[in-house]
């Protein structure tokens, strides 16, 4: 098969760019071993010592008792040399601490390591020459103990060399064994880049717009979710890539999105169920029990508000689906005078801090009722939250004009002309400070807004500030029901 790649004596960008990409990696990998293979040097040279100190030390320990014996001034054999001197040895000190690791307790005194004289010698060569030295007190008398450690430096150092040779094979050939992994993982980006240069050949792709795409989609994460591409100043072959990231970014943002929301929904809508059960526990564990009214009141009350999570927890579930308009509504006709009666005995029974009031009506809607108690509620939770302790709030239901107006008013902080256009817009809050003390996310206007537009109604607002605030939610009202016909057939 006839090559078409064009032989300008230059090597292909696609070429370049896997080849940098593979000599980065196999760069990082390198220092990674040359870092593992220093570290267990040391640990090597660590035991080395260890091992040779503890042997130093039982050797000296069996010259003293010799020297002891002998009473002699000097002793000398196996390696190990005891004087009778009140001079320190010259060379290293071995602190306390690590002494401790391996010196004999019947040896009290002082460990050095000492070198050759000679101020010519290398390294190497003082290294060859090292020995283990004591400085005791034994029986009133000074001495100090010499052990040659030249033996076992020789040792080590052979060792060590054969462990220096081994690791460099293996780095060797790590590298070459990881390069052609690599190789063989980035074909598929090679052959892509492969394509797009034949489909381009009059300008193929150069290492830096690669690199310069690459950077783009590396910074963008979780919390900068909304960085995208710029597909003006992409190669044309790669627009169509940069077009479809970011339209996957986009599902991305908005599916982490509507997980802060629902979670935030979820905390916010459960909250007052679980209230509302916890009051009736409370007031049975008080003198319901004896109360055969209140004991059957409360386990209705309590029926009733564990029936109502358990469809919360569903139309949250749905909620989060709300914005791609798959949620079906559970209508029924029913009378919102009494869904309002029903919410205003349960808050009057978990908050004693306000006053309410109820005003209401007959006024029959065919809506799902799930839905709409939960919006009266979050109107309820935000007049309590926002109205100062011994304030009235207001809950009333009126049907006029073919609509049904549920209205919630309080006499609280009021709201901000500014802010009053605003406050439906989710995670929006008027005063970030107030929103901390009293909890939530900005999401309950929100939800009651999509609720009440889903049923074909809309909310009304109006706030005056340091006076309070009144919101509606304005329903269209049930069509009368169709009498049955009663009529006798001739």
């Amino acid at each position: 098969m006839k090559n078409d790649t064009p032989k300008t004596g230059k090597e292909p960008p696609e070429d370049r760019a896997r080849r940098s990409i593979v000599f980065r990696l196999n760069t990082v990998f390198f220092f990674e071993m040359i870092g593992i293979f220093l570290a267990l040097d040391l640990l090597f040279t660590a035991s080395l010592f260890l091992v040779s100190a503890g042997q130093a030390e039982r050797a000296a320990v069996l010259a003293v008792s010799a020297f002891e014996r002998k009473e002699s001034d000097v002793f000398q054999g196996g390696g190990v040399t005891v004087r009778e001197s009140g001079t320190k040895p010259d060379g290293t000190a071995i602190p306390a601490f690590l002494g401790r690791l391996f010196y004999d307790p019947s040896l009290s005194g002082e460990r050095y390591l000492t070198y050759p004289e000679s101020s010519g010698a290398s390294l190497l060569h003082r290294l060859d020459g090292m020995a283990y030295a004591l400085a005791l007190r034994k029986n009133g008398r000074d001495c100090v103990v010499t052990v040659d450690l030249s033996g076992e430096v020789h040792q080590g150092k052979t060792v060590l060399i054969l462990l220096l040779a081994a690791e460099l094979l293996l780095l060797f050939f790590g590298l070459r064994s990881r390069a052609g992994r690599i190789r063989k993982t980035l074909r598929p980006i090679a052959e892509l880049a492969e394509t797009a240069r034949r489909l381009n050949q009059s300008r193929p792709f150069t290492p830096e717009e690669i690199e310069t795409l690459a950077g783009k989609i590396n910074g963008i994460n979780a919390s900068r979710l909304d960085t995208r591409i710029a597909v003006n100043s992409t190669q044309d072959e790669l627009k169509n890539l940069a077009g479809a990231i970011n339209s996957m970014l986009d599902r991305i943002n908005e599916s982490y999105r509507a997980q802060v929301r629902f979670v935030s929904d979820a905390s916010h809508e459960l909250r007052t169920p679980i209230a509302v059960i916890q009051g009736y526990v409370s007031l049975l564990d008080r003198w319901g029990k004896n109360d055969e009214k209140a004991l059957q009141e409360s386990i209705e009350a309590i029926k009733s508000e564990t029936d109502n999570m358990k469809q919360l927890v569903e139309q949250l579930l749905f909620l989060a689906r709300g914005d791609n308009n798959t949620m079906l509504l559970q209508k029924e006709r029913f009378d919102v005078s009494v869904l309002a009666k029903r919410v205003f005995r349960e808050t009057k029974m978990i908050d004693k801090g306000h006053d309410y009031l109820l005003q209401a009506e007959p006024a029959p809607i065919e809506a799902d009722e799930a839905l709409i108690k939960q919006a009266m509620r979050i109107l309820v939770d935000n007049a309590v939250k926002y109205t100062p302790a011994g304030g009235a709030i207001r809950i009333s239901v009126a049907s006029r004009d073919r609509e049904v107006r549920l209205t919630v008013q309080d006499d609280g902080i009021g709201i901000e002309p500014d802010a009053v256009p605003r406050v439906f817009d989710r995670f929006f809050r008027t005063d970030e400070s107030r929103a901390r003390a009293t909890g939530g996310a900005g999401l309950g206007l929100s939800i009651a807004k999509w609720i009440v537009e889903r049923h074909g109604g809309h909310m009304e607002v109006l706030s005056r500030e340091k006076i309070g605030t009144r919101i509606s939610l304005v329903l269209p009202v049930a069509q009368a029901e169709k009498e049955p016909d009663t009529e006798t057939p001739e």
